[in-house]
């Protein structure tokens, strides 16, 4: 197949393309079950005591690392891109910054461009999980 060329499927009979999509259902299913896998061992993964003071400086001020966390067990950081020419941050940050403002679960602070102009900045979302 060339880059300026599309192949087309060859044509099947209806019997055909099922047995063709319960083998393909098959490895999907396989996969998704292989994915779960890995996933649970990666959260099995020993943690490491962060031993060092890591101070940090946004909308609210200068924070460390454990007053970033609120009290809770996760913080999840959200990294906005935003070039000193734009007036807007980059479309797909600010989507998912908006996404889970109006799901209600994220507490961005919120940040004015010129904020965003002086420093790249981060929005800390805390779970509420024990």
């Amino acid at each position: 197949m060339s880059a300026s060329t599309i192949e087309i499927p060859k044509i099947v009979s209806e019997n055909e393309w099922l047995t063709a999509r319960r083998e393909l259902l098959r490895k999907e299913k396989d996969f998704t079950r292989l994915r779960d896998e890995l996933t649970a061992q990666r959260r099995e993964l020993p943690w490491v005591k962060v031993g060092k003071r890591y101070e940090f400086e946004g909308s609210l001020g200068r924070q460390t690392l454990p007053d970033l966390f609120d009290g809770q067990s996760q913080l999840v950081i959200y990294h906005f891109m935003f070039d000193p020419d734009w007036d807007a941050g980059c479309k797909s940050c600010s989507f998912e910054s908006i996404r889970k403002r109006s799901r209600g679960t994220g507490s961005f602070p919120p940040a004015s461009p010129p904020a965003l102009r002086r420093r790249s900045h981060c929005h800390t979302r805390r779970p509420r999980c024990p």
